[in-house]
């Protein structure tokens, strides 16, 4: 553990930032976008009224831009891991 801990933070992208804080900022990033997904799907919740008595529930944020942002959260993610996991295979452990 120690050995891969010390090879993440010494192996660094192409752009310059160590493997170790590409690693933080995905999981950053899925954080987020999950995050913004729960938000999105408290908000969706699906109606079943019976009569006009009922009680309508409307959403109180803009589910399209939370999904807009999910959609910017999931594409900074892949590309951060397609160039993590490209560093995992040209890496030797230190």
């Amino acid at each position: 553990m120690t050995a891969i801990n010390r090879t993440n933070a010494q192996t660094v992208l192409h752009d310059g930032v160590a493997l170790a804080d590409a690693l933080a900022k995905r999981d950053i990033l899925a954080m987020r976008r999950t995050m913004i997904q729960e938000v999105i799907n408290a908000a969706a919740v699906k109606q079943d009224r019976y009569s006009r008595s009922e009680v309508k529930f409307i959403p109180t944020v803009h589910i399209a831009e939370l999904q807009t942002q999910v959609d910017q959260h999931s594409k900074a993610y892949r590309e951060l891991d397609t160039g993590i996991q490209e560093m995992n295979w040209k890496t030797e452990l230190l």
